[in-house]
């Protein structure tokens, strides 16, 4: 007999976030990374007995979660499977209101990395898959055997700042040519035959690849610009965004959005980092960043209002 997997997950820096939004009752809200629905279970309980949110995610099982967990809200709470970079028409399909605050809790989840079928993970034995949406797209065993060495090697220098890519790639194209790769052991094994058994600090010596390879299977940086390209005309006046990235590649994509677009007000000049007691306890949160910027009144920057 199967047993359906869990999907218990620490929303990271959920004070914080609260804090920067400020929900009010009868305001309207995004969640654009559902997960386990605790930033928008959070959101609802501030925003008094009328207020509203959607949350939306690309993987079917947190979808499936977050919308049990949400349904004491009733038509409060609204739960969609689908991407960020669709945010946009979604709401404008719905023809729903602009909106008063929108949370973006980016990266993968706990849960996501617990399960060794989603192959995540170099520490659970699992497939090549890395999917955040397990029902359609590329696997990463399907990207590893499209791409030659040099496209290899610029993907783990880009998408993880491998400083070996080179070396790498060569290894795992080898592995893959010998007919050696076929798991997430398989791919790590990969990686060690040219860094070495031996963390780094904390770090295994596997995590900037698989890093890269995640990033690259679900387009996790394009999803990203087109969120970030959508937030400025989805905002009501004075509403609020607030992101969380877990590396720099994220970290600087939303900095230089918040600081560049004049629709916008960036309210965190340094991001926002998860105290040493939620660290502790969550150590997901440790490289957790969170920026937070506010919409400028479409009268100020002489914008016609959606």
């Amino acid at each position: 007999m199967s047993v359906q997997p869990t999907f218990e997950h620490a929303s990271v820096m959920l004070h914080e976030v609260i804090a920067a939004l400020s929900p009010v009752d009868g305001g309207f809200y995004v969640d654009a990374t559902a997960g386990g629905g605790g930033h928008s279970r959070a959101i609802l309980e501030a925003s008094g007995p009328t207020g509203r949110v959607v949350a939306i995610d690309r993987d079917p099982l947190a979808v499936e979660v977050a919308a049990e967990r949400l349904s004491e809200f009733g038509d409060r709470a609204r739960v969609i499977h689908g991407e960020q970079r669709d945010l946009g028409a979604l709401l404008r399909e719905w023809q729903s209101p602009l909106v008063d605050g929108l949370i973006a809790d980016l990266g993968v989840s706990s849960p996501q990395l617990d399960l060794a079928e989603r192959g995540f993970s170099f520490n659970k034995p699992g497939p090549l898959d890395m999917r955040m949406d397990t029902s359609q797209g590329e696997t990463a065993a399907e990207l590893l055997s499209r791409l030659d060495e040099g496209a290899l090697a610029d993907v783990l220098f880009q998408y993880g700042d491998e400083r070996h890519s080179r070396k790498i790639a060569r290894s795992i194209v080898r592995a893959l040519e010998a007919g050696e790769l076929h798991t997430t052991e398989d791919l790590r094994r990969a990686v060690v035959r040219v860094e070495g058994p031996r963390k780094q600090g904390k770090i295994d010596p596997a995590t900037r690849t698989f890093q890269a390879l995640r990033i690259a299977v679900n387009g996790e940086l394009d999803q990203l610009r087109a969120l970030l390209d959508a937030v400025p005309d989805l905002l009501a006046d004075g509403g609020v965004v607030a992101v969380i990235s877990f590396h720099s590649h994220e970290d600087r994509m939303v900095k230089h959005s918040f600081r560049d677009d004049v629709r916008l007000d960036a309210l965190t000049k340094r991001p926002i980092l998860a105290g040493d007691e939620e660290q502790a306890a969550n150590p997901r949160s440790r490289s957790a960043k969170l920026r937070v910027a506010r919409r400028v009144p479409r009268d100020v920057t002489n914008e016609v209002r959606a």
